[in-house]
């Protein structure tokens, strides 16, 4: 099988070890290569903090001996997350949380039809006992898994919680740097 590892330009702080692209730690899956578009987004920031991935398009539907065969091996290969993306019907979170104790990431992607409410509600309502940690629809949810996984990555590596709190610490302050409001336009004279 082959597997595509992550290959965004990496924008590395000095301080922190360059990840081995080699033995990635992510697995991005996506039930169609239309998701990329969107989940290249979650490549490029695990890249950003410097953390090793790997991204194929494996359908849950079209592909199943695939995706059964790329979870048996997910965890000797090294992965420690899988985020999964999925529109529609979107049972590809589910497939791998029941295949894989691995931590699963689910990112719902819109849809045509229902505007994504239907891959949302079809990846958080697991049953119990098969969870699959549930992120927001499109763009959002796909920045905000790959930032999970990292936190959770941060459990085990030092220096991906490092790089988590540094990025955490700069959007503080790029917030508080920002956050005077002055009116645009001038105010309406008085009579």
């Amino acid at each position: 099988m082959q597997v595509t590892v992550g290959a965004l330009p990496c924008k590395t702080s000095s301080h922190f070890m360059a990840a081995d692209k080699t033995k990635p730690l992510v697995g991005i899956l996506l039930g169609s290569k239309s998701d990329w578009e969107i989940m290249q987004h979650c490549a490029a920031q695990l890249e950003e903090l410097d953390v090793p991935w790997e991204a194929q398009a494996i359908s849950a539907h079209r592909a199943p001996d695939a995706l059964i065969e790329y979870l048996s091996t997910a965890m000797d290969r090294g992965l420690a997350v899988i985020i999964a993306a999925a529109g529609g019907a979107a049972h590809l979170p589910g497939v791998c949380a029941a295949k894989t104790t691995l931590p699963v990431l689910g990112v719902p992607m819109e849809s045509q039809s229902l505007k994504g409410l239907d891959s949302l509600l079809s990846i958080v309502q697991m049953p119990g006992g098969v969870p699959v940690g549930t992120l927001a629809i499109g763009k959002p949810g796909a920045i905000n898994a790959a930032l999970l996984a990292v936190s959770i990555l941060g459990v085990k590596y030092p220096q991906h919680r490092k790089a988590y709190e540094e990025f955490r610490r700069k959007q503080t302050a790029n917030v508080l740097a920002d956050r005077v409001l002055k009116l645009s336009v001038a105010p309406a004279k008085k009579l």
